[in-house]
């Protein structure tokens, strides 16, 4: 593990990059903002320029949040044109660099295990990473930025806080360098993996760096933390004994499937319920799709502008399916359970958990299901599975998404939540 180099590479500005570019735009000196217009001055800007964020706007913020005076082109977000953009990027890693030794972390941002290749191509990290970087900017124009470091976790972290230090935008960390410049590194959120719910966690025990994480008493942060603590207690010393070949090597222990919403404007509980029916049609759909069954179910519900905390809930299934029919009518009945009336809603999130795959799941089913009823409907539901695949996801729809609330149809033009 000592002879270890690890790269992480991220695209800079990524979104707004590939938007910039495809316009003869500069995004180092042009202003340009990737958001949907069609969801009002309060939608989110999924990425900026480089040359906005030189202007002091912050990234992820609201449009209404720009400044009047900052003028600036709107782009309309395309998930599947950033995707595209995402596997050329994969593609030119893959010239240098074998798919084995490559973690994908995010659709802008890869691990690459180097180690092997310096001796190959007779180059230090640094020079690996520049020659990778030049590839990239010269076949898609996207300038990107990396972090160097002797396990995947200091490679992160030289990524993310190292690298906006240097002129080249490549940031080096062994342990040493790690314990030298980051130790007293604040604030703590900085850190890969450290989240602001950690942080206040922390505070409470007067640590507010990760040198103070090294000198809290490890039973305090078990009790703190529980097995989070292990992590939390490694890489506070710059410690990270997982590899790439172990993330492609694991397989969860347990699996689950969920989908989000955040709806366009607020929601009455009626057309949210609607809403939620829709995406629980769809998730319905994705089990059957990879031969899966459940026996659990998650509800959330998110409510506008904070004026109620957020409900929800989960239940449990008398046996595992896949029936829609089944899983629905659960789904409905966690939602009048614990849904507010009179409350505007605006964020939907369900899951469907204890995955099992439905071969060999027969020795689990419900004494008193109707097997013939749940045959045809899984025929059903693999015909529908046929037809959207070949024709698209709106070739056949239920009745519920045609009321006017509903947003499936909407959707299922989009990717990633974004217009494609």
């Amino acid at each position: 593990m000592a002879d270890k180099v690890y790269l992480c590479i991220d695209m800079k500005s990524f979104f707004a990059s590939v938007e910039a570019i495809d316009r003869g735009l500069d995004p180092f000196t042009d202003n340009l903002v990737v958001a949907d217009p069609s969801r009002g001055s309060g939608s989110v800007c999924l990425a900026i320029t480089p040359a906005m964020k030189a202007l002091g706007v912050r990234n992820r913020c609201r449009v209404f949040e720009i400044p009047k005076d900052i003028k600036y082109v709107t782009a309309m977000p395309r998930m599947k044109k950033y995707m595209e953009v995402s596997a050329q990027i994969y593609g030119i890693y893959l010239r240098y660099i074998s798919a084995e030794d490559i973690h994908v972390y995010s659709i802008d941002e890869c691990f690459l295990d180097a180690t092997p290749y310096l001796k190959m191509y007779k180059k230090t990290p640094k020079e690996l990473a520049i020659l990778l970087m030049d590839a990239i900017k010269a076949e898609t124009g996207i300038c990107a930025t990396a972090g160097i470091g002797t396990n995947l976790f200091l490679a992160k972290v030289a990524l993310d806080v190292t690298a906006k230090k240097v002129p080249d935008h490549i940031g080096y960390l062994d342990i040493d360098s790690f314990k030298k410049e980051l130790w007293h590194h604040r604030p703590i959120t900085d850190i890969w993996n450290i989240g602001g719910g950690i942080a206040k966690r922390l505070e409470k025990y007067g640590v507010y760096d990760l040198y103070g994480v090294t000198q809290l008493a490890p039973e305090i942060l078990y009790k703190e933390f529980g097995t989070n603590a292990e992590y939390l207690i490694d890489h506070a010393n710059g410690v990270e004994p997982c590899t790439i070949a172990d993330i492609h090597n694991y397989q969860a222990k347990s699996h689950s499937l969920s989908n989000s919403q955040i709806l366009f404007e607020d929601y009455k509980y009626d057309d949210a319920l609607i809403v939620m029916q829709e995406m629980v049609d769809n998730l319905v759909l994705e089990l059957v799709e990879k031969n899966l069954v459940s026996d659990e179910l998650f509800l959330g519900i998110g409510y506008s502008k904070d004026v109620h905390r957020p409900t929800g809930g989960s239940r449990k299934l008398p046996a595992h399916t896949s029936s829609f029919k089944t899983i629905v009518r659960e789904f409905i009945q966690l939602y009048k359970d614990t849904t507010v009336k009179g409350v505007p809603i605006r964020r939907l999130s369900i899951g469907l958990g204890h995955l099992l795959d439905a071969d060999t799941a027969h020795l689990q089913l419900d004494l008193f299901a109707d097997l013939d009823a749940e045959k045809k409907e899984k025929d059903l539901q693999h015909a529908l599975l046929g037809i959207k695949e070949k024709f698209g996801k709106n070739a056949v729809l239920r009745g519920i998404n045609y009321f006017e609330k509903s947003t499936g149809r909407a959707r299922n033009k989009m990717v990633g939540g974004h217009n494609g």
